[in-house]
């Protein structure tokens, strides 16, 4: 059995499936982890719903917050802003009900124990400890099933910016969302900011990927991400960012988690231009 964590899709179908055909992945004994972010921006969304999830226990997805924003299209739709005309397709198909069912029930982080390897789409808080962060991703995968459209109208915003364990209500949710599927940067506060988006060469003073706050709790833990795409692929100890900007014209990053190999990236031609 072979494991590929395979970095964010953003409705790049077609890359997708020439990279399983190269991976020769085999769905009846191989199995996949996928960063988050299936859809939008890129041009087959629904495609890759339908593809992801037909590989049923094969593939493990956690949530990323491109997803998210699909299901508050379908489910909360007065609370969205900017409804993106990628994602429309998804909605109108006859489908669309059990492909959104199938989203919403995916979680916000997973852990395995035998291999050490935490999957999450954006970060970690440099609070948070792994059960921390474990205990925060049941709440908002809990409020998702039992009251979707509240969650999911409350979600958007950048605060509170910063964790306290006694934070409540929407507002820890929101804050936990923000950090499993928006997080890039912290201050040395440790608080979130969400605004900045570019490469660290790039960062404002005073701005540090969060994974690089000298006092992150799980700096002993090995951990998986994708959502950066101005990263591109990262491979430090302990951690492995898998976005390459496949809609952005990068590539589509595969790597081997049950044995040590280099990460395969297959080009993409991309469907969107470079952000700059």
């Amino acid at each position: 059995m072979a494991l590929y964590a395979i970095g964010d899709l953003q409705g790049c179908h077609a890359e997708f499936m020439a990279l399983l055909e190269q991976l020769r992945f085999d769905p009846a004994h191989d199995r996949l982890w996928l960063t988050g972010d299936l859809v939008n921006r890129g041009p087959a969304s629904l495609a890759v719903l339908r593809t992801v999830r037909s590989l049923g226990s094969s593939a493990t997805v956690v949530l990323g917050n491109h997803d998210l924003h699909l299901l508050a299209m379908a489910w909360a739709p007065k609370t969205v802003r900017c409804r993106e005309p990628e994602l429309q397709a998804v909605l109108d198909a006859a489908d669309a009900g059990e492909l959104l069912a199938w989203l919403a029930s995916r979680p916000l982080m997973h852990h395995d124990q035998e291999l050490g390897w935490t999957l999450v789409h954006a970060g970690l808080p440099p609070q948070w400890s792994l059960p921390e962060a474990a205990a925060c991703a049941r709440e908002i995968e809990t409020a998702l099933h039992e009251r979707p459209a509240d969650l999911l109208g409350e979600m958007y915003g950048d605060h509170p910016d910063r964790w306290s364990p006694a934070l409540e209500g929407f507002d820890r949710l929101r804050f936990s969302v923000n950090c499993l599927t928006r997080l890039r940067y912290v201050d040395a506060d440790g608080r979130l900011l969400l605004g900045l988006k570019g490469s660290p060469d790039k960062a404002p003073r005073g701005a540090m990927p969060w994974f690089r706050h000298p006092a992150r709790a799980t700096k002993a833990e090995r951990i998986l991400f994708g959502h950066w795409s101005a990263l591109g692929y990262l491979a430090e100890p302990g951690l492995r960012c898998l976005d390459a900007g496949c809609v952005w014209g990068g590539a589509l990053c595969a790597l081997r988690l049950d044995r040590e190999e280099e990460p395969l990236m297959l080009p993409c031609r991309g469907s969107r231009r470079p952000m700059g």
